[in-house]
């Protein structure tokens, strides 16, 4: 299992507390800093059955100076979107566990967290 994270993030540091609490084993990808390819961020949403826009912090300052809530929403400009969260990590939602499943969520919650654990 693999855990993304932002270190400056309380939903991130709840859910490695959580982890250790549980005794999970998993690693760490501080995503910030270890940039995810749009190959592996592609992975990471079919892993999670959702598309870019569901994923994207669209209040963050790169997402209003981009323009993001005005761009189109469709198969059409996925990899548009795909593109814009390798170039700026920090509109990727956090944290983001992979599973030992081949599946993932986005563990905002003790309850998405736990549901991680046991996939």
């Amino acid at each position: 299992m693999e855990i993304w994270i932002n270190p400056a993030c309380s939903k991130c540091r709840s859910a490695l507390c959580l982890l250790d609490e549980e005794g999970a084993d998993y690693t760490v990808r501080r995503y910030l800093e270890d940039v995810p390819t749009q190959d592996e961020i592609r992975g990471v949403l079919e892993r999670l059955g959702l598309e870019p826009w569901d994923i994207t912090r669209t209040q963050e300052a790169a997402a209003k100076e981009l323009g993001l809530k005005d761009w189109a929403r469709d198969a059409g400009s996925r990899d548009r979107w795909v593109a814009a969260l390798a170039e700026h990590p920090k509109l990727i939602q956090r944290p983001i566990i992979t599973a030992e499943d081949g599946t993932a969520v986005v563990a905002r919650t003790d309850e998405a967290v736990r549901d991680a654990m046991s996939r």
